[in-house]
């Protein structure tokens, strides 16, 4: 079987957009996921098959018989480990070449300070709003653009946050404190295959933004329906009176 990197990412060299420079922007990115669960499953499982060069995995977790329903990266034998190892496990069996790092507890502002100044993009793959308010934060004071996810029920939402931009929102220009008491999957339940479509949608935001292709969701927000099948669009704007970006 030839592992050359030249037939394993032949796919993407073939498309005019991507190309040769654009594989070898990839292989030399840094992406952070934040949540290893059902949104950063499937996400971390394309990243690392495109190519990604390094992933780091933060999740302080462990895997339990209840996320095997939709959280993809996980299986039963690895029931009770933590999710950021299971997840590299199952990485790294699609690609060795990927270097993955994991961190195994919450991440702080200082620590948050420290990791996303060298990534390319971060992937807020978490399930609460103070870690999504922290990491959002910290990617605008560094200037790095965020992939935002969220799925509850049989509706998902994406978006991308680039602080790059003067024009674009960032998360705190749409959410605030007080909707902190939002229902969680356990409580509300969630049907598997919708998280794996938000977080394959993360997945390509992620990429495109690597080798600046296409339009990214920056200052757009969509929504999915699984129920209908319906897709929408909202439009986002900079909130003058955000605590983070304004």
């Amino acid at each position: 079987m030839d592992l050359t990197p030249e037939l394993r990412y032949s796919r993407h060299t073939g498309l005019q957009q991507i190309g040769e420079p654009g594989q070898a922007r990839i292989s030399q990115s840094h992406v952070l996921i934040v949540g290893l669960g059902g949104l950063g499953s499937p996400a971390a499982l394309y990243l690392a098959a495109a190519g990604v060069g390094t992933l780091s995995f933060a999740d302080f977790d462990t895997v339990e018989l209840s996320n095997l329903q939709r959280q993809v990266a996980h299986t039963t034998d690895r029931v009770g480990q933590l999710k950021t190892a299971s997840a590299r496990e199952a990485c790294l069996a699609i690609n060795p070449d990927c270097h993955i790092q994991t961190l195994d507890y919450a991440l702080e502002a200082e620590e948050l300070d420290e990791l996303i100044p060298s990534c390319s993009v971060v992937l807020d793959c978490s399930d609460n709003f103070p870690t999504r308010f922290a990491v959002n934060a910290a990617c605008v004071k560094h200037r790095v653009p965020l992939v935002s996810g969220a799925a509850i029920r049989f509706d998902g939402q994406i978006s991308v946050y680039d602080s790059r931009r003067e024009d674009a929102p960032c998360y705190r220009c749409l959410y605030t404190e007080g909707d902190n008491s939002v229902d969680t999957c356990a409580q509300a339940g969630i049907l598997g295959p919708v998280v794996g479509m938000v977080g394959c949608v993360q997945a390509i935001e992620a990429l495109k933004l690597i080798c600046d292709i296409g339009d990214s969701l920056a200052g757009r927000l969509i929504l999915f329906d699984g129920l209908s099948m319906d897709w929408n669009e909202i439009q986002l704007r900079k909130n003058d009176a955000c605590p983070i970006c304004a």
